[in-house]
C-alpha cells in the first residue's frame, strides 16, 4: 500500500477527529502563518502608498540601524533582566503555592485561598496598572502608610530603580493562582498508594515531598520551563506602556515597547518589523536550545 492510500484510509477512519481539528488549523493558517509573509518589509523600505511589492529592497539596512542605535543595549538588557527576574521568582511561585495547597487538610480554607489567588488573573491589565499608579504615587496608599511610620513618601513609579520590582511583583500577583492550577492537576495524578507506602515506611512530609511529589511534578515543570525560556526575549508591552514614563525608560523600555513606538507612533514599519523579526529569531533559538537541554537533563521535551 502506498503512502497516499494510507493517508486516505487514516482520514476516512478518523474523519470526525480531523473535522474537529480543521477550525484550529484554519485559525493558525489564517492568523498566524499567513501574516508571517509581512515580515518581508523588514528587508524593504516599505511605503504604504506603493505597497509591499512596490517598495524598494534595502537588504539588512534596518537591522544595521537597530544595532547601531544608542538604545539597542538598553532595550535588550531590560528585556532579558525582566525575564530573568520573572523566571527566578515568578516561575517557582505557582509551584510553591500548589505544594502548599496540596498540604492543606481543610477543604474550606483551601478553596478560600484558591479563590483569592485566582481572582487577580481576571482583572484587566488596565485596571491593575491604574491601581499600581494610584497606590504607588507620592500621595497614594503606600505613601501615606510610609508617612504614618515617619518615612518620606516617594513617587515609586517615577523611580527607575523600582520599576522592575513593581512589574515582576504585579505579574506574580496576577498569575500565581492561575498558574498553580496545572501543578495541582499534576499533583492529583500522582498515585496515592505511593504516599501510603511512604507513611508506612516512616517517611516525613519533607521526605515525601522530595522523593514522591517533586519527581511527579518534574515532567510538567520541565515542559513549562522550556516554554518559558523560549519567551526570554518577549515582554508584553501592554502593562509596560501603561506603567512607564520617560523618567523610567532607563529600566522599563523593552524591545516590544521600542517596536511599538517606532512602528505605530512613528509609522516606521520596516524598522519595527526588522526589530521584531530579530526578537522572534532569538526567541526561536532559545526555545530550541532549552528544549535540547531539557531532553538531555530531564528526559522531557516538547517535541
Amino acid at each position: 500500500m502506498d503512502k497516499l492510500s494510507r493517508i486516505r484510509r487514516e482520514l476516512a477512519r478518523n474523519r470526525s477527529v480531523y473535522l474537529m481539528l480543521a477550525p484550529v488549523l484554519a485559525y493558525f493558517i489564517v492568523f498566524q502563518y499567513v501574516p508571517m509573509a509581512g515580515a518581508v518589509i523588514a528587508f524593504k523600505d516599505f511605503n504604504p502608498a506603493t505597497g509591499v511589492e512596490g517598495s524598494p529592497w534595502v537588504g539588512l539596512d534596518w537591522f544595521r540601524q537597530f544595532f547601531d542605535s544608542l538604545f539597542v543595549g538598553r532595550v535588550i538588557s531590560n528585556t532579558i533582566l525582566i525575564n530573568v527576574y520573572d523566571v527566578l521568582v515568578g516561575f517557582p511561585a505557582p509551584i510553591v503555592l500548589a505544594l502548599l495547597l496540596n498540604e492543606l487538610t481543610s477543604t474550606r480554607f483551601r478553596q478560600f485561598v484558591q479563590t483569592v489567588t485566582y481572582l487577580p488573573h481576571f482583572i484587566s491589565v488596565v485596571v491593575v496598572s491604574g491601581m499600581l499608579l494610584d497606590f504607588l504615587a507620592r500621595d497614594g496608599v503606600i505613601g501615606q502608610i510610609v508617612a504614618a511610620f515617619g518615612g518620606t513618601p516617594q513617587a515609586v513609579m517615577n523611580d527607575p530603580d523600582w520599576f522592575r520590582t513593581v512589574y515582576v511583583g504585579s505579574e506574580i500577583w496576577q498569575s500565581v493562582g492561575w498558574g498553580s492550577i496545572i501543578y495541582l492537576a499534576a499533583l492529583a495524578g500522582i498515585n496515592p498508594t505511593l504516599y501510603e507506602a511512604a507513611r508506612i515506611d516512616g517517611a516525613s512530609r519533607w521526605q515525601r515531598l522530595c522523593h514522591i511529589t517533586l519527581p511527579g511534578l518534574l515532567p510538567i515543570i520541565a515542559t513549562l520551563l522550556v516554554l518559558r525560556l523560549g519567551q526570554m526575549m518577549t515582554v508584553g508591552f501592554e502593562k509596560i506602556i501603561l506603567l512607564y514614563n520617560p523618567a523610567t525608560y532607563e529600566t522599563a523600555d523593552v524591545i516590544s515597547t521600542y517596536v511599538y513606538r517606532h512602528g505605530i507612533l512613528d509609522a516606521n514599519y520596516s524598522y519595527a518589523a526588522a526589530v521584531g523579526l530579530f526578537n522572534s529569531a532569538v526567541a526561536m533559538v532559545l526555545l530550541v536550545v532549552a528544549n535540547k537541554l531539557s531532553r538531555r537533563w530531564s528526559g522531557t521535551s516538547i517535541w
